[in-house]
């Protein structure tokens, strides 16, 4: 039904629920994760242009990121379920566009994603990379909600 689930994982409490409700999918549905961190450094490098050391801190936000998978995809072994990863930066765009874009190249059937649950202000402001997705993916999404108790 879904042979490649994809999975973008921010290393947030609610990515994390987002993966292991895509563990648990894939287990029963005997499929495979392609595991997703975005390293988005375009905020960064307008709001910190003035710092010296910027390559540092790029290298920083992809080492947090490689982490982030690998931590994953030990999770996905350790349940019997086979997992890819990717590692991708982007310097321009929505994280949410590249999340639909990778759906279509890497062959997805499914995306599992946690959401943040934003509300008020901080919603009409910044949106939802996870509310993008669900209104422009041509593949299903299932969006997982954060856990009770996490602000």
């Amino acid at each position: 039904m879904y042979p490649k689930i994809l999975v973008p994982l921010d290393g947030s409490d609610t990515a994390a629920q987002g993966l292991q409700e895509a563990i648990a999918l894939a287990q029963q549905l005997k499929s495979r994760l392609r595991l997703l961190h975005v390293v988005d450094d375009y905020p960064l490098m307008v709001e910190m242009a003035p710092v010296v050391n910027f390559e540092a801190l790029r290298q920083s936000m992809r080492q947090y990121g490689q982490d982030v998978l690998d931590k994953a995809k030990r999770m996905a072994a350790d349940q019997d379920v086979e997992a890819d990863t990717q590692l991708c930066e982007i310097t321009h765009g929505r994280v949410a566009e590249f999340i639909i874009e990778q759906t279509a190249v890497l062959g997805c059937s499914l995306v599992v994603m946690g959401t943040h649950g934003r509300r008020g202000l901080s919603r009409t402001m910044m949106g939802s990379d996870a509310e993008q997705v669900v209104r422009a993916s041509s593949v299903p999404v299932l969006l997982v909600r954060r856990p009770e108790g996490i602000p």
